[in-house]
């Protein structure tokens, strides 16, 4: 039993460790992100990335309601997230929220929360990813964190205030569907980084 307790305090050390060598290392990471904005292969690389996203949105997303819908989307994102960092994949999705706002207006008035929802999706994929080895769990904190910070937080705080519905109905209707969907975008993910990564190799 001492032993069994032992193990563990060592393993949430090791954890703990871990963790804070990710805090510290941010800020590098961070800036080498955003050397890659003076890359013409990163610049060219994330915007062929962000294009197959927009091919994806039009031809695969499924609304399951006209507040919530299910879209692979997420897969090339993350993929320039690993390859590109968080602040070129984070601001070419923000670039592309606003185009897509001037080509496709169904008349509605531009809402900026929607842009800085898409810029989060690319920097959190980003900080997870950014140069290192996609194992799955690092994969699965990856889409916990994009989950629950748009799918959760964001989007239902922006919807709230668009439509003057409950903040809290719609965060629980999202509920359900994420539970069901973060195992199956977790290994799509996985299985998409890893075979990304034995090409680059």
């Amino acid at each position: 039993k001492g032993y069994l307790v032992f193990h563990q305090q060592f393993f949430v050390l090791k954890m703990v460790k871990s963790f804070g060598a990710e805090v510290c290392a941010l800020p590098g990471m961070i800036h080498d992100s955003v050397r890659e904005l003076h890359s013409i292969r990163a610049l060219t690389g994330g915007a062929m990335l962000t294009a197959v996203s927009i091919v994806i949105h039009q031809f695969t997303t499924a609304f399951l309601s006209q507040l919530m819908r299910i879209s692979f989307t997420f897969l090339p994102i993350a993929v320039s997230g690993m390859l590109y960092g968080p602040v070129l994949t984070g601001s070419l999705g923000a670039m592309v929220d606003i185009l897509r706002f001037f080509v496709r207006n169904n008349g509605e008035a531009y809402f900026i929360g929607f842009t800085i929802s898409e810029f989060a999706v690319g920097f959190l994929y980003g900080i997870f990813l950014y140069r290192k080895q996609p194992t799955l769990p690092r994969v699965f904190l990856a889409k916990l964190a994009v989950t629950t910070v748009n799918s959760l937080i964001l989007n239902p705080l922006w919807l709230s205030i668009l439509y003057g519905q409950s903040y809290t109905v719609l965060v629980a209707a999202r509920l359900v569907k994420n539970a069901i969907m973060l195992p199956i975008e977790t290994a799509m993910l996985y299985f998409v980084l890893r075979a990304v990564v034995r090409m680059r190799i």
